[in-house]
């Protein structure tokens, strides 16, 4: 029998131009398992998605950074969209947000660009990972082995390539979070 993630608790951390689908999808299943989600974001009542080639929708932000403890959280979700990921990487509170899972030894979940965070965290050195192609490069020079498959977990972190690897980065973050939360 399948377990729930009641009591889990899963930080989303996105910024304006995030890839939508790589948020709503995973945070519908999480919700549906019983998990807690907040969106946090460096803005402080509502951050916009991405959709295709156009601006998506706006979200309503349930924690500002600037009030984000990560070790309240179990979890960490980091969904794509460059333009997201981007300003994400130019906040050094972001950074270190991110930072704290690692070091913590919590599980993190990255998709599409959400990887490029990392490498400024400082925390790819000898994982085994993938992200989106063109991030590619950047990460194998940040130490990490980059390869071309929908779904890679090491060690916690569970990252897949784009929004076509979305149900098997779902699930193997489900079972990655399960495995945490009953251990």
């Amino acid at each position: 029998m399948e377990q729930s993630l009641n009591s889990f608790k899963v930080a989303i951390l996105v910024a304006d131009g995030f890839e939508q689908v790589e948020m709503t999808c995973p945070r519908k299943v999480l919700n549906q398992k019983g998990a807690t989600t907040h969106l946090i974001s460096p803005n402080k009542n509502a951050v916009r998605g991405w959709s295709h080639l156009d601006w998506g929708e706006k979200h309503n932000v349930d924690v500002p950074l600037t009030l984000a403890r990560a070790d309240y959280y179990d979890a960490l979700l980091l969904p794509g969209g460059v333009l997201g990921l981007n300003a994400l990487r130019m906040n050094y509170r972001a950074v270190e947000f991110v930072k704290h899972f690692f070091t913590s030894g919590k599980p993190v979940a990255a998709i599409c660009h959400g990887p490029q965070i990392l490498i400024d965290a400082d925390v790819v050195l000898g994982r085994v990972l993938t992200s989106y192609a063109s991030i590619k490069n950047d990460l194998e020079n940040a130490g990490a082995r980059w390869v071309d498959q929908e779904v890679v977990t090491d060690n916690g972190l569970i990252t897949s390539r784009t929004t076509d690897d979305l149900s098997a980065f779902t699930n193997s973050m489900i079972k990655e979070f399960n495995m945490e939360l009953h251990h």
